[in-house]
């Protein structure tokens, strides 16, 4: 017996831990470490340093990140892949907001709002009963990350700012409404996206965008420079009382839809076409030459669509002032509407939320993983087209004006 007690008190010296120290923490740290490489070993298909033709992909370095546990906070150094991506299984990434899914479904026996198809999905979640103290328990946790999530103060400064709203259903007063629900992401000066913050109305009027984002600058907002959104008037109105100073660029997708609205069906895939000639202008000069070029060829069949052209040319190429690298990403709404599909796939499930704190924690909850996953991955933009936005001369080194010339549009 005196053997291999020797033997594995060797190993765990040779392994560096301290029996006489932080034995527990230590020890998971090891086991994790282990576990990881197993894992990924298992998902390439060798062994770090073995060579074989069924090989899926390579190692890549690793990225950092603190795990939380009950003996302490545990460094976590997870293995990247160069093709495809690896997540620890121990780290459950998607267990918080299930939870939350799991309590609204409760919440909404509990209060008397139950469907037939909410009842499926108890079954389905392999729940039986509903335990009203452990609703409230279960509650109160996920309410307090939330809210801890919704408070925590900001720190370092944001250029990029991203604003858009989603509608859900919610009962208010023995109704069901549409309440608009707020978030907000923005991109450190380092690159690294971030969800800033999230709230839920009752519309997006320009009262409620001026209260949320002036709880977003109590918290430490600085340093926007460019805002990018929708037309919503609220929001606009909202943009320009609190965030002054900064420029706001209108979401390239959604003024086009606005022009096309007053385009007839068979002209549309043509002016579309012409539209986005007005974005592959190497700078704001080339970008409004176009666009004044093309809202005059349209004057003549679409007035109105013209109108909308001409009056958004201020709004539409703003993001041209800033890096070239960023482009692609900062003229339209697209980064966060990719949020928002995610925050749908999960309230699509609920259908109708029993009340507004309800909706607040299932979608806070699946923000905050959102959240968690962006600050282990690989940053938005680069640290040196970042600087860029410090370099105000290096940034405006673009080509001169070359607008394309326009086809006849039939």
């Amino acid at each position: 017996m005196t053997e291999p007690i020797m033997a594995l008190q060797q190993y765990l010296r040779n392994a560096g831990l301290d029996l006489d120290g932080d034995f527990l923490r230590e020890s998971i740290a090891l086991m994790t470490r282990l576990l990881m490489e197993a894992q990924v070993s298992e998902q390439i298909g060798v062994d770090r340093y073995e060579r074989d033709q069924e090989r899926q992909t390579y190692r890549n370095g690793y990225r950092e990140r603190a795990w939380e546990t009950r003996v302490g906070e545990i460094p976590l150094r997870i293995p990247k892949l160069r093709r495809g991506s690896y997540y620890p299984s121990f780290l459950e990434p998607r267990r918080r907001a299930e939870r939350a899914l799991m309590t609204v479904i409760q919440t909404a026996y509990v209060q008397g709002v139950s469907t037939r198809k909410v009842d499926d999905l108890v079954q389905a979640l392999g729940l039986t009963g509903i335990d009203k103290s452990r609703v409230s328990r279960i509650c109160k946790e996920l309410d307090e990350a939330v809210m801890a999530f919704r408070n925590r103060e900001l720190k370092e400064p944001y250029p990029y700012l991203w604003l858009d709203a989603v509608y859900l259903k919610v009962r208010e007063n023995h109704r069901i409404v549409n309440m608009a629900l707020v978030i907000a992401l923005a991109v450190r000066e380092t690159g690294e996206r971030e969800i800033l913050g999230l709230d839920i109305g009752a519309s997006e009027d320009g009262a409620f965008w001026t209260d949320f984002l002036r709880s977003l600058m109590a918290r430490g907002l600085k340093g926007v420079e460019l805002v990018v959104s929708d037309a919503h008037e609220g929001l606009k109105e909202a943009i320009f009382k609190v965030l002054t100073g900064a420029s706001w660029q209108r979401c390239r997708v959604h003024f086009t839809r606005n022009v096309l609205a007053y385009v007839p069906k068979g002209s549309k895939a043509a002016v579309a076409a012409a539209i986005r000639t007005i974005f592959t202008q190497p700078n704001q000069e080339a970008a409004r030459l176009q666009l004044r070029e093309l809202a005059r060829v349209m004057e003549e069949r679409w007035p109105r669509a013209a109108a909308i052209l001409t009056k958004g040319e201020e709004e539409v190429v703003t993001y041209m002032a800033f890096p070239m690298e960023h482009w692609t990403r900062i003229y339209t709404t697209n980064p966060l509407e990719r949020v928002n599909r995610e925050v749908k796939r999960r309230t699509n499930v609920v259908g109708i939320f029993p009340n507004a704190p309800s909706a607040l924690r299932l979608v806070g909850s699946v923000l905050i993983e959102v959240h968690d996953e962006w600050q282990v991955g690989r940053r938005y933009f680069s640290k040196a087209s970042m600087r860029k936005l410090k370099d105000p001369e290096e940034a405006a080194a673009m080509m001169l004006p070359t607008p394309l010339r326009l086809a006849p549009i039939r």
